[in-house]
């Protein structure tokens, strides 16, 4: 059972802070998924995307959060830069999970927010040695969370999602979390205003220019930001 600590949870509440502002719309569901592979040149590789369901009487589709600087005319690069700070903070986590257990952690988690209610899984996948591609995994994610099947799928994509579910079930360890929102009424990016939010600016700030003074890498395919970072010693 992984352990819960003071820690642990402040950045489960920064978390929620960054996925709150980032999202310039009003929504009712959000799923995010991010995965962490440690590399023997002692880099870390992942990847992160997450779908929100905009408010609606009718059914909305999932807006993927790589379509909103096109969507709300938002600077690209920019908002990319927000996207990468999240993830920083999603591999801190994990880093305070391995210092908790003293070990191997998680590789892969998902989080749901939902009626005020925040729920994280964490996977125990083996990434690197998985038979589906980061793609492939990205099909399944989105069946198995979004709901999106065979019929909104594309032959390539439907063999992969055939193979998944008459494929041989591996059973993989899991553990979850789940708690009440932390925040509130957050602003997002589009009216945000710094007079109210200082503290939480100059913290963007700062780990904006820890990203411009550190060598990474990271490309954009099929909606999917893919990170290797070098491994830092950056407190969280």
């Amino acid at each position: 059972m992984l352990k819960q600590t003071k820690k642990t949870k402040e950045i489960y509440e920064d978390i929620q802070q960054k996925i709150y502002y980032m999202i310039p719309d009003k929504w009712e569901r959000l799923y995010l998924y991010a995965s962490f592979i440690d590399t023997n040149e002692g880099k870390v590789k992942g990847e992160l995307f997450f779908y929100y369901i905009p408010k609606g009487i009718l059914k909305k589709n999932p807006v993927n959060v790589y379509e909103i600087p096109s969507k709300f005319n938002i600077d690209e690069k920019e908002y990319l830069q927000l996207v990468e700070i999240l993830y920083r903070r999603l591999k801190g986590l994990r880093d305070e999970f391995k210092k908790i257990e003293l070990g191997e952690t998680w590789s892969n988690l998902t989080i749901s927010i939902e009626n005020s209610n925040f729920k994280i899984q964490f996977k125990y996948d083996d990434l690197e040695n998985s038979e589906y591609s980061s793609y492939d995994r990205h099909i399944i994610w989105r069946y198995e969370y979004l709901g999106i099947g065979m019929e909104q799928l594309n032959k390539e994509e439907r063999e992969v999602l055939k193979r998944y579910l008459t494929g041989a079930k591996n059973f993989v360890r899991e553990e979850s979390y789940e708690s009440g929102i932390y925040i509130r009424d957050i602003k997002n990016i589009i009216d945000y205003d710094t007079s109210e939010n200082t503290e939480f600016q100059e913290k963007t700030d700062l780990a904006n220019k820890k990203i411009e003074e550190h060598e990474s890498h990271r490309t954009m395919k099929n909606q999917i930001l893919s990170f290797l970072d070098e491994e830092d010693n950056e407190k969280k």
